[in-house]
């Protein structure tokens, strides 16, 4: 029942010192079809970020610190997508963006950026389910403020085991099983923000039953910022905004799920590129109008905002309740709950091939391989299905959106870091295509702007690396707050260095770029199908 390929690690283990990387994308099934691909790659990781995260965003920031910082995060989270979907549409190799740096930086750049980004999903996916738990609490007594609830209904740690069972009963059944599974939770959740968006509109122009319109009153009431900590003038305001920027890029790390699940997409030459076109999409209609209206709606001084309160809740509820449409925040609830669920499988999908994507370039133990008859990376999925129990920790009353934060702050800062590794890589791809004389127009897919929109968004990310931790000096230092938010840097400069300093590797000459070798070029594309056909493949 297991497939051994104990070739590939040999052969990869012994190319590693040139930078070449062994093609074994067959030995992961294709499972995901094009419109699995599309529908992941937009709705794939919308999650607690978004739909809770932002209560704490808006509570800090005010409205124009949130849409600020969400606009600044979404040109970032821009710049990197249409980098990394033009290496990957060329190179769709297991392990994604890590693959890509062993092969166009150096074996160290990749082996750190490899283990940084398994790291980042084992964390996040207890960020989901800690989040889930805040949110289910709006319909037991354990929401209501000050509550002294001691049933079995108002205990966190009942709730994260039912949907952790979810997470693994998803991951287990298979590729295809998650990619349907998968498109259906995003649709799911595309359909809602749509909803919640227009629904949005027509509350802040008193349609709602109490017919209130409140238009830009939370904008006046705040001229857009929140004196952050007390701290008055332009400089709290300034740190209020600063403070979001961080937690903002929570909601959009994980886009780069689709340079993994390239590796087992059908046709990635095609799929790819479109995949990543639709992101625009995303970013404007999804992440950026929904801080527009979640700051229109409610109030930053609205207590149910407070995460590490029993009574938290997510600001589209909020609104709504407020607005006094009965019924209505229970189903919009429910949603949101289904989408931490839809975030915590992607987030186990991604851990698991990344951890596989390891083994396949010789980083990670052989055992890590051991593949299904339907190519499934069984072992790669229950290491990370054993790590997420660490969800627990948010099992504690009261506790969930405190450790939510925790987990979203690391998590951020682990992004951060991928995604300047990212861009960093595309830079060198790009000389070193230059110094091949390989013209970009040729390739699969061509990232707009270049190399200028790279390097901004290496500024950025460097930006919020070294200062996204500020608010652990405001007052008594706050050594939880300053742990989880710095420690993946040293983290990734250990495994970098260490693998540096052990293996003597050196960075790749741009001339000894391999841009041949697990080319989507050189991969055998589906026949054309009928009409018929195209149509079943999309339902």
């Amino acid at each position: 029942m297991e497939k051994d390929t104990k070739g590939v690690i040999d052969e990869s283990s012994s190319r590693h010192e040139t930078g070449e990387v062994v093609a074994s994308n067959d030995a992961l099934g294709r499972n995901l079809r094009p419109r699995h691909l599309q529908m992941i790659a937009i709705g794939g990781v919308i999650g607690t970020g978004l739909f809770l995260g932002t209560a704490g965003d808006l509570k800090n920031g005010g409205p124009a610190g949130l849409l600020l910082s969400y606009c600044i995060m979404a040109s970032l989270l821009f710049a990197v997508m249409v980098v990394l979907g033009e290496m990957v549409a060329e190179f769709p190799m297991p392990g994604g963006q890590f693959a890509l740096g062993d092969r166009f930086v150096s074996p160290e750049m990749g082996f750190a950026m490899g283990w940084l980004f398994w790291y980042n999903y084992i964390v996040v996916l207890p960020a989901e389910i800690s989040a889930a738990a805040v949110l289910v609490s709006f319909w037991t007594p354990a929401g209501q403020a000050d509550s002294t609830c001691t049933a079995g209904i108002c205990n966190n740690a009942m709730w994260i085991g039912l949907m952790l069972i979810v997470v693994y009963a998803i991951n287990y059944a298979g590729t295809r099983a998650y990619g349907e599974m998968e498109f259906w939770f995003c649709s799911l959740k595309v359909v809602t923000i749509v909803g919640l968006i227009i629904l949005g509109i027509i509350i802040s122009a008193g349609g709602g039953p109490n017919h209130e319109a409140i238009g830009f009153k939370y904008w006046d009431e705040t001229k857009g910022f929140i004196q952050f900590e007390g701290i008055q003038g332009a400089k709290g305001r300034f740190l209020g905004f600063f403070s979001v920027l961080i937690s903002a890029a929570f909601a959009f790390i994980g886009s780069e799920i689709t340079a993994i699940a390239a590796a087992e997409a059908a046709n990635p030459r095609k799929t790819v590129p479109t995949a990543v076109r639709g992101v625009f999409i995303r970013l404007i209609l999804f992440y950026v109008s929904s801080a527009f209206l979640i700051g229109i709606l409610v109030s930053p001084s609205d207590p149910s905002l407070d995460l590490s309160s029993t009574a938290a809740k997510s600001p589209f509820v909020i609104a709504i309740k407020n607005a006094g449409i009965p019924v209505l925040p229970s189903i919009i609830n429910a949603v949101l709950l289904t989408s931490a669920w839809s975030a915590g499988c992607a987030d186990l999908f991604i851990s698991s091939r990344t951890l596989y994507g390891l083994y396949s370039r010789g980083h990670a133990p052989k055992f890590v391989g051991k593949l299904r008859s339907d190519g499934l990376p069984w072992v790669a999925v229950t290491i990370g299905g054993a790590l997420a129990l660490i969800s627990f920790m948010a099992g504690s009353k009261g506790q969930a959106g405190t450790v939510f934060g925790y987990f979203a702050n690391m998590t951020a800062i682990c992004g951060m870091i991928s995604w300047s590794c990212i861009l960093f890589t595309a830079i060198r791809w790009q000389k070193g295509l230059k110094a091949q004389g390989i013209d970009r127009n040729t390739l699969a897919y061509k990232a707009p702007f270049q190399p200028w929109l790279s390097y901004y968004g290496i500024c950025m990310c460097v930006m919020v690396l070294i200062f996204g931790g500020f608010t652990a000096f405001l007052g008594t230092f706050n050594t939880s707050a300053f742990i989880t938010t710095y420690f993946p840097i040293p983290l990734f400069l250990v495994l970098f260095f260490g693998y540096k300093f052990v293996k003597k590797s050196k960075f790749v000459d741009y001339k000894d770029m391999d841009f041949k070798t697990g080319c989507s070029s050189g991969m055998v594309s589906e026949p054309e199908k009928g009409f018929l056909a195209k149509l079943a493949d999309s339902i």
